[in-house]
C-alpha cells in the first residue's frame, strides 16, 4: 500500500494525429467519464502535427471542456513522441493514456486507478477486440515475440489504456517515436523490476476517422523490436534477479450483448497464467 499516493487525481494523455473527425467526441467522453470519479483531473490532447482541423475542432469545443488543454507539435513526430510530450506535461500523481479513436470505455479508468495504490503500472488488455481478423492475428504474433524476446510479460502490450504512477513513469519515458513505444516501456519496466497488474477492458469499434496503424507498420515495428532486443536485452542492462510476475486481476467488465449483460470471455492469449494478487486473496 502506498500511503502517500493520491488516487483521486489523474492526468489523461490523448495523442492525436489528423483526428478532426473524432476528437470532439474523444474530449467529451473523457470529460464526462472522469468527472465525478476524480477530485482533480486534466486531459492533455497532444496534436502531433496534424494537417487537418484537429486543433480547430478543439478550439470550438474548449468552452465545454474546462479540464482539457491542447499541446501542439509543429510537425508530426510520431505516436511515441506525442505520448512522451504528454507524460512530461502531466501534473497529477497518476498518469493514464488512451487513443483518440474512442475505442475504450473511459469510465473503466476508475477500476484501473483503484489498483494503482498497490501496483505502479496498471495495464488493460482488450476483450473481444473489434479489429479485423488479420490485425488480431498479427497482434497475437507480435505479443508472443515481445514476451519471448523482451520479457514484456503482458498479453496485450499495445492496449492503449494504461495507468502509471508518475514517479515510475519518469523512469520509463520512451525514446521511441513510433508505435514501438508500449513495447519499449513495458520492457524497461521489467528490467527495473516494477510489478504490473493486468485486467480486462472493453474494446469498441473506432468511432470515426481512420486508424493510423497500417499493416505497413508491422515489419517496421518488428524490425525495431529485434534491434531493441539486440542492443537493450542481449547487450543491455540485465533484469533484476527476481522479476515480479504480472498479475491478472479477475475483474468483471460488463459487456452489452443484444440487450443483455454477459461476463467477459477469457483472453485469446489464455496461455498466460491468471492469478490474483496475494493481498487480495487474503482479503477474500
Amino acid at each position: 500500500m502506498n500511503a502517500t499516493l493520491r488516487t483521486d487525481s489523474l492526468s489523461l494523455v490523448i495523442p492525436a494525429f489528423n483526428e478532426a473527425a473524432v476528437i470532439a467526441q474523444a474530449i467529451a467522453e473523457a470529460e464526462a467519464s472522469l468527472a465525478g470519479r476524480f477530485a482533480e483531473f486534466e486531459i492533455l490532447v497532444i496534436d502531433d502535427g496534424s494537417f487537418d482541423d484537429t486543433a480547430g475542432v478543439y478550439q470550438r469545443v474548449r468552452d465545454s471542456a474546462p479540464h482539457t488543454r491542447l499541446i501542439r507539435h509543429g510537425f508530426n513526430k510520431g505516436y511515441g513522441a506525442a505520448l512522451r510530450t504528454g507524460f512530461e506535461a502531466a501534473r497529477f500523481p497518476l498518469v493514464a493514456f488512451t487513443d483518440a479513436d474512442c475505442q475504450f470505455d473511459l469510465t473503466e479508468l476508475g477500476t484501473l486507478v483503484a489498483l494503482a495504490d498497490d501496483y505502479p503500472i496498471v495495464a488493460g488488455y482488450r476483450l473481444d477486440r473489434k479489429d479485423t481478423a488479420k490485425r488480431r492475428f498479427f497482434s497475437w504474433g507480435y505479443n508472443r515475440m515481445a514476451r519471448t524476446l523482451l520479457g514484456t510479460r503482458v498479453r496485450d502490450v499495445d492496449c492503449a489504456l494504461k495507468v502509471f504512477r508518475r514517479e515510475v513513469l519518469a523512469q520509463l519515458l520512451p525514446e521511441s517515436r513510433g508505435f514501438f513505444v508500449n513495447t519499449e516501456m513495458m520492457t524497461r519496466a521489467r528490467q527495473l523490476g516494477f510489478p504490473v497488474i493486468e485486467l480486462p477492458v472493453t474494446h469498441r469499434p473506432r468511432a470515426s476517422g481512420e486508424s493510423k496503424v497500417s499493416l505497413r507498420e508491422i515489419p517496421k515495428t518488428a524490425t525495431r523490436l529485434l534491434r531493441f532486443w539486440w542492443s537493450n536485452v542481449v547487450f543491455g542492462p540485465k533484469a533484476l534477479p527476481v522479476t515480479p510476475r504480472v498479475f491478472q486481476a479477475k475483474v468483471v467488465v460488463p459487456i452489452a450483448t443484444r440487450g443483455r449483460v454477459v461476463d467477459p470471455l477469457p483472453s485469446s492469449e489464455s496461455d498466460l497464467p491468471v492469478e490474483r494478487p496475494a493481498q487480495r486473496q487474503e482479503a477474500a
